[in-house]
């Protein structure tokens, strides 16, 4: 084949296949499949060198246990293949599929920033998660079902260190606390700073396998963060973070109403 036998199918054939690749080692970046597939590499490397001098015992290994290797790859990266997979689902496009848009009160965002900007100031440790597109309800199951109004006071009472629902986390669903004390997957990162305790990466943690949003207040420093997408960002003011929120519910300020995208 020869350059001019080339048609544009082909180049964009190849584009498609380097964005694949590429958007793949970004989600892995930071992760312990890095190292997997060093080591994945390697067996390859082993099997190119055992055909190419004709080495008789590797040669023999790798015929007899393709299949259980191709097995254990699928064992050993089944955190990243779902977390990938779960990505690719909440696609604009996709996610888009079977929503509707539910208006809702802009109080909603404001009882939430005023509590946030509360616990910051009193140094109160605090984890909250807003839901999405993406269901959270397999970790509702883990805490204490509320189905409550949000209000700034519950919000305080329920981070309050003397509360028995203080630990873990809190989880909206629409214009409602749907559950305090949750538990949550802790992030494996290794990009996420090693002084940040176990709040943080639960909060990073369930931004990695969903589309949450997560905004953590550190009980140490009343720092307030938020995780996206498996990034944390830190050092957010109460102005920073009110926007941010009105910018991501798509608040509409003068009609006192934001649409959040949720399941049906």
């Amino acid at each position: 084949m020869t350059f001019s036998d080339l048609r544009w199918t082909d180049g964009l054939d190849i584009a498609i296949v380097a964005i694949i690749f590429y958007y793949i080692l970004a989600w892995l970046q930071g992760t312990k499949a890095l190292s997997l597939i060093r080591g994945f590499l390697l067996i390859i490397l082993l099997y190119v060198i055992g055909r190419f001098f004709g080495l008789y015992t590797i040669n023999w290994l790798f015929d007899r246990f393709a299949a259980i290797i191709a097995i254990m790859l699928i064992v050993l990266f089944q955190p990243e293949l779902r977390r990938m997979l779960e990505r690719f689902g909440r696609g604009r496009f996709l996610s888009a599929i079977g929503m509707t848009a539910t208006p809702q009160g802009v109080l909603y965002i404001r009882h939430l920033v005023r509590a946030v900007e509360q616990m910051s100031e009193e140094k109160i440790g605090a984890l909250i998660i807003l839901e999405r597109v993406t269901g959270l309800n397999e970790y509702l199951e883990s805490g204490v079902r509320l189905d409550s109004a949000v209000s700034t006071e519950l919000i305080l009472s329920i981070f309050n260190p003397h509360s028995p629902l203080h630990d873990g986390a809190v989880i909206f669903q629409g214009e409602r606390i749907a559950a305090a004390s949750s538990l949550l997957p802790i992030s494996e990162s290794r990009l996420l700073d090693k002084r940040l305790g176990t709040r943080h990466r639960a909060a990073v943690g369930i931004t990695e396998i969903t589309d949450a949003l997560a905004i953590v207040v550190s009980e140490k420093t009343g720092i307030i963060s938020i995780a996206e997408n498996g990034l944390l960002t830190r050092y957010l003011t109460k102005d920073l973070l009110e926007e941010k929120l009105f910018a991501l519910f798509k608040v509409d300020k003068g009609k006192q109403t934001f649409r959040l995208w949720k399941r049906t």
